[in-house]
């Protein structure tokens, strides 16, 4: 399983920015769907976006259009840049991994590998 570690989080006023950085290591096969969930204290985790291994992305309905997923294979590196930010999108942040797609973006429950999260605040 892939070692995942997250970055960049931050407050920010509402309509700003953040990019999101999680480094990713250890040994572990091509087949995994790399992404970001979010969580906050008493609510459901949520599917933001996906990226697979050939570069493809998939985003959930909440987030398309404003949130883009991306990755650099040369630094090891997934990234989430979050635009337009809302004060409802102010919670924990998590980069997973996964092998399959839709369990990360619809449930993403017992998801193969967890970083340690980052918090994102939004303030009006």
């Amino acid at each position: 399983q892939p070692h995942l570690e997250e970055s960049g989080g931050g407050s920010v006023q509402v309509g700003g920015s953040l990019r999101l950085s999680c480094v990713v290591s250890g040994n572990y096969d091509n087949d995994y769907y790399m992404g970001w969930i979010r969580q906050g204290r008493g609510k459901a985790r949520e599917g933001l976006a996906a990226i697979d291994p050939f570069g493809r992305t998939s985003y959930a309905e909440s987030v398309k259009g404003r949130f883009t997923i991306s990755q650099d294979k040369f630094k090891n590196t997934l990234y989430l840049e979050m635009n337009n930010l809302r004060p409802e999108d102010s919670t924990m942040y998590y980069c997973v991994a996964d092998r399959q797609l839709r369990r990360l973006l619809e449930s993403p429950y017992g998801l193969d590998a967890w970083g340690r999260g980052t918090q994102v605040t939004v303030s009006s």
